[in-house]
């Protein structure tokens, strides 16, 4: 058995990032950038003013100058076209243009207007209230670097940038591929031995968060030919996933089988708890990544190998899961020389610190405490037992599994 780390290590090291393709800003939600986007104009494009007031120089609003005289208006999208000599003033509101000459703007609160003329109640400095151009960026710097993953913030920023097209990655494309007489699909109809297939579903929601495409290519039957044939279908894809059938039983036929159509294996089994009897290696061209049968398991494996290896295929900066620092809200005993993901609930502690607290029962086929869990606390090989209140490292599942 191999550690995590080296396992994820050697997932990660040997896959290439998908093709580049364009989108348009519209389409672009949740797309990871391929390249550095540059800005196509200053923005603000002039300087403008911050309030509603009256555009002036700094050095007319001095105490003791005399009441300034309005001159015009300035408007978002309708400025003052003109320049604005001294002891002149131009009415502006907040979004304007300031006019030629204005270096500052004084509030309407601090002037008192009798018709044409504009008394200073309050002296500003040069620059008051005043957005000058470039402030939020300019023109050819660049906005986003490669690698980004575009949410709705960052959809706001490239739509100010005046970006229409994006290039972006592809998704990558992953086929999952379910193994064992004893599965059915949801709603079909269920046999003496049979169990409902939940993994093909779940494993997709993880692809599709990370950013990808699943593909289901079926359930395979615990027979050669029925497993050769379903593998045959992920042809095309960037990753072929099996759920289940990885071991070493007499019906976990993977490894023998697609051994045989020229899987090569890079490691089978890996020192953690659940996901123990997990494979990766290249079958066909394409990586291969093997996960366990057990719904918990596959979960696990999904969001610790799976996930990571999406985000390295659309060349996201760190795709390793964030890990997050707690405290324990219950005590825990040593752990054994595998790795450990613990389903636990996560709350809030009085000083705002996130506290983890295991479920009592761990037992890997239970998908409803895998469901009500919101947090998986990692418990490294051989760890000593520790009590409540006690630091802890955990990964949170919202959003990811």
């Amino acid at each position: 058995m191999i550690p995590v780390a080296e396992a994820r290590a050697r997932i990660i090291g040997a896959l290439s990032t998908a093709p580049v393709e364009h989108v348009s800003l519209e389409n672009a939600l949740d797309r990871v950038l391929a390249d550095d986007v540059a800005a196509r104009r200053t923005q603000p494009p002039s300087d403008l003013s911050a309030m509603d007031g009256y555009a002036v120089r700094a050095s007319d609003t001095e105490a003791g100058k005399p009441p300034l005289r309005l001159i015009g208006e300035s408007a978002a999208g309708r400025g003052f076209d003109g320049a604005m000599g001294a002891g002149e003033t131009v009415r502006i509101f907040t979004g304007a243009p300031l006019p030629e000459g204005a270096d500052a703007i004084l509030i309407q609160e601090d002037a008192t207007a009798d018709g044409e003329n504009i008394t200073v109640t309050e002296s500003v400095e040069t620059g008051t209230y005043v957005r000058p151009a470039g402030l939020d960026f300019r023109e050819g710097a660049t906005g986003l670097k490669a690698g980004t993953w575009l949410s709705p913030r960052q959809i706001g920023l490239l739509a100010a940038m005046n970006v229409p097209w994006l290039p972006v990655r592809r998704r990558p494309r992953i086929a999952l591929l379910s193994t064992g007489d004893e599965l059915v699909r949801p709603g079909e109809p269920v046999g003496r031995d049979q169990i409902i297939s939940s993994n093909a579903l779940s494993v997709a929601g993880i692809v599709r968060l990370a950013g990808g495409e699943p593909i289901d290519i079926g359930i395979a039957p615990d027979r050669p030919d029925a497993l050769a044939e379903c593998a045959a279908q992920a042809k095309g894809a960037d990753m072929l996933v099996t759920l289940g059938g990885a071991s070493v039983g007499d019906h976990d036929l993977v490894q023998d089988v697609l051994g045989a159509k020229g899987l090569a294996i890079d490691f089978w089994r890996i020192a953690m708890r659940p996901g123990k009897p997990l494979m990766f290696g290249s079958h066909d061209g394409m990586p291969l990544l093997g996960l366990p049968g057990n719904p918990v398991s596959s979960l696990v494996c999904g969001l610790i190998f799976l996930r990571p290896a999406i985000l390295t295929m659309l060349g996201v900066p760190d795709p390793e899961p964030v890990i997050h620092k707690g405290v324990l809200g219950a005590a825990m005993s040593e752990n054994d020389r595998r790795e450990d993901y613990v389903r636990s609930r996560l709350s809030t502690g009085p000083g705002g610190e996130a506290v983890v607290t295991p479920f009592p029962r761990q037992d890997s086929s239970m998908l409803s405490v895998m469901s009500e869990a919101r947090a998986l606390v990692i418990r490294p090989p051989h760890a000593p037992a520790i009590g409540e209140g006690a630091p802890i490292d955990y990964i949170a599942l919202d959003g990811v599994a």
